[in-house]
């Protein structure tokens, strides 16, 4: 698939079908969005793969973001930045910062690589932290970011409404 096309798929999409996704795509999904930049190579994320069909069904009801969805999508990858391992190389910046940023870079290029193996994801950043890591045992020195819902797709990709570039830049100098 091309690059473009892959962009152009990409979208948030809330209806799944109850399709299981395989351990071999989470692996290339995995795979694919370990080559994502981070500030110094340090790579201050990290993954949970939550299938539990029961997880994910208590995620669903405890984060806002994810109640929206016709079902308990099929598999959930929720990012977390380790903001101390930036902070050894990098202090506040590194802390507050590269490591969310690390963090989230990953999710996105976790889910151009669903849209590449004919998956679909959406971005769910509306959610308690705190009921997070309880429900899934994160430890202390990971904060949860945002979760990716990922699985088959019930309708195919309409059109994107985007503002125009004209609307975007701010300024060119």
């Amino acid at each position: 698939m091309v690059l473009e096309e892959i962009f152009k798929k990409r979208e948030a999409v809330r209806n799944y079908l109850e399709k299981d996704v395989s351990e071999d795509l989470i692996k290339k999904i995995l795979k694919l969005a370990s080559l994502s930049p981070s500030a110094g190579n340090l790579q201050a994320r990290r993954v949970i793969i939550v299938k539990n069909p029961a997880i994910r069904k208590k995620l669903k009801v405890t984060c806002s973001g994810l109640g929206r969805f016709t079902i308990e999508p099929p598999v959930i990858f929720v990012i977390c930045s380790v903001p101390e391992e930036s902070a050894i190389r990098y202090g506040d910046r590194g802390r507050n910062l590269y490591a969310l940023q690390d963090a989230t870079i990953f999710a996105s290029y976790l889910q151009l690589a669903a849209v590449s193996l004919g998956l679909a994801s959406c971005w769910v950043g509306s959610f308690d932290e705190n009921k997070v890591s309880e429900i899934l045992n994160i430890p202390k020195n990971l904060v949860p970011v945002v979760m990716i819902p990922v699985g088959f797709s019930e309708e195919e990709p309409g059109e994107k409404s985007r503002k125009i570039l004209a609307e975007l830049v701010f300024k060119e100098i």
